[in-house]
């Protein structure tokens, strides 16, 4: 496969038509800054664009460059990120602003190897980084583009396994120009055209040369292994009021689940901890008091993990008064 076995130029006249307007692209306006690009790119890990846009815009309105970011207080930008979820790329995002405004002197680099070295940086995001904010020939492969070439080239081998192979056939297809508008490109086609379920394949632009379509296979693929169970966890959380109606909080390791986010004590759930005993559900309460479990258990969904809590309450008549005991707005809580 070369990149003459390739319809980019199909792709190309399709986005030029039909490409999504988001406020990071370089097209809308010309030059959007490498900051909006590396900013959406964090926010875009494992987040849809619909729930990313109005976070990006809010960042961009508070901190319109790399160095307002860098400057403001980590609370605000913890503040900011609240309700995005995955909370180590704010702080990742945080650590490398003041990189980039420090160490590089407001410049971005411009390599994949010198973006990887930015906190939060993976392989992937570095790729896209480098290509769409500096037109670099990087291999873009997500999900989206992931399911593009392996319908069109029929790639039998399951995901993960397949991630390779995929960026073979990416790199091989790439055309020399317009390297940034490439994976845009794929992407906007994934979304609208090239969709995980009921794909347009009538009206697909590139659909002569899709081995799939030509099969009548573009459901098949990309291939994926069996589904795994989930694990389950099971833990406790201890919510203890004062008198003045404040809750007793503490701030989590840095490292770890909710790493730096203020939240309820709990024991048992993560992989540090000691395995919760429902037999002795208040072993490991935060301090001596009248505690009780409430009625209910509360369940959630992570990545890789399903999690039930216990929730143990108490109530104190007495008002405390170290920092540790705050108001609490639901809104505010780590989810």
């Amino acid at each position: 496969m070369t990149r003459g076995d390739f319809p980019a130029k199909q792709i190309f006249d399709w986005y030029d038509r039909h490409g999504r307007t988001l406020p990071w692209r370089r097209r809308w306006p010309d030059l959007s800054p490498a900051y909006h690009v590396w900013l959406s790119e964090i926010m875009l890990q494992q987040t849809v664009v619909a729930t990313v846009i109005p976070y990006f815009l809010d960042f961009t309105r508070r901190w319109p460059d790399i160095c307002d970011l860098a400057a403001a207080p980590a609370e605000d930008v913890m503040a900011a990120w609240a309700g995005l979820g995955y909370y180590a790329r704010a702080r990742n995002l945080h650590r490398a602003a003041q990189m980039v405004c420090g160490e590089l002197g407001g410049r971005f680099p411009q390599d994949e190897d010198g973006l990887r070295a930015l906190p939060g940086v993976g392989p992937y995001t570095a790729g896209a980084i480098a290509a769409i904010a500096f037109g670099r020939p990087s291999v873009v492969v997500d999900g989206n583009i992931e399911r593009v070439m392996a319908r069109y080239f029929a790639v039998e081998t399951p995901l993960p396994s397949a991630k390779a192979e995929l960026g073979a056939h990416y790199a091989a297809v790439r055309p020399d120009d317009r390297p940034s508008d490439f994976p845009q490109a794929l992407m906007d086609f994934a979304n609208a055209v090239c969709t995980p379920k009921n794909p347009g394949c009538l009206g697909c632009p590139v659909g002569e040369g899709c081995a799939a379509r030509r099969a009548g296979t573009q459901d098949k693929f990309p291939v994926k292994p069996p589904k795994k169970a989930k694990p389950a966890r099971r833990g406790i959380a201890f919510v203890a009021i004062d008198g003045d109606g404040r809750a007793f909080m503490q701030i989590r390791p840095e490292r770890g689940m909710l790493g730096g986010m203020s939240a309820f004590p709990s024991a048992g759930w993560t992989e540090a901890d000691p395995p919760f005993d429902p037999d002795k559900p208040f072993a490991s309460a935060p301090f001596d008091a009248d505690w009780h479990l409430a009625k209910d258990q509360v369940g959630h969904v992570f990545t890789h993990f399903l999690l039930t809590m216990d929730v143990a309450v108490a109530r104190l008549d007495a008002v405390m008064d170290s920092a540790e005991w705050q108001k609490v707005r639901v809104s505010g809580l780590p989810t």
